[in-house]
């Protein structure tokens, strides 16, 4: 697994993972527990990964959204 998007936007991560899903790549959201028991502090990003083999298409993917910063 490799890390496309790392952030603490829950609606942004969201976004991301609905449009690599509709580009047939599946998205793992990592950290979702760690985030979850801080509360409402915020500081523990989540990450979002996909498998290796879809990395590159993926990066594609979100450059092409503005998705890639």
């Amino acid at each position: 697994m490799k890390e496309v998007v790392r952030s603490n936007d829950p609606i942004r991560l969201s976004f991301v993972q609905a449009l690599l899903a509709d580009s047939g790549i599946e998205a793992v959201l990592l950290d979702l527990h760690a985030s979850v028991a801080e509360g409402l502090i915020f500081a523990l990003q989540r990450r979002l990964a996909v498998i290796e083999e879809d990395y590159d298409r993926a990066r594609r993917v979100l450059h092409e959204a503005g998705e890639d910063w």
